[in-house]
């Protein structure tokens, strides 16, 4: 599966004032909620108790929050960069200013596991994260996470 297919230049938001973790999550699964036309609070239980596994600040500024959840058809990807970095509990203690929501329907753990390292993968790049850092719009972005689909 490629990111292209279960994203589409609307999924970035630039400039999220989310000013703490638990605001972050609360912002994530409210746009979700809306997107997919589910149960906001489902979304954030999900995320909530992934993140209770422990932080999916995965470092160098970057958290990938994600969970199967009950509902939607396909995959969801939502990316954000932060008006400001925030403390994620990261695995090297770095603030995070970007993070990427990935939601899966329940039960379908291969594709999601292929989706996820897709992901993690292309926000290990310096120069993709650079460009997400800086780009001026949301279709740079989106442009930067699907050039690895080819």
């Amino acid at each position: 599966m490629e990111i292209s297919e279960v994203m589409k230049p609307d999924d970035v938001v630039i400039d999220v004032p989310a000013p703490s973790k638990p605001r972050l999550l609360e912002f994530l699964a409210q746009a979700a909620a809306d997107a997919l036309g589910l149960r906001e609070g489902d979304i954030l239980e999900a995320l909530q108790s992934r993140e209770h596994l422990g932080s999916t600040g995965i470092g160098a500024g970057i958290a990938i929050p994600h969970a199967p959840v009950e509902g939607p058809r396909a995959p969801f990807i939502l990316l954000v960069r932060l008006a400001k970095p925030i403390d994620f509990e990261a695995v090297d203690e770095e603030l995070v200013d970007i993070a990427c929501l990935i939601l899966t329907p329940s039960g379908e753990q291969n594709g999601y596991l292929k989706l996820l390292s897709k992901i993690a993968r292309r926000l290990r790049s310096p120069e993709a994260v650079e460009t997400i850092r800086h780009a001026a719009d949301r279709q740079a972005i989106y442009q930067v996470l699907i050039d690895c689909d080819y």
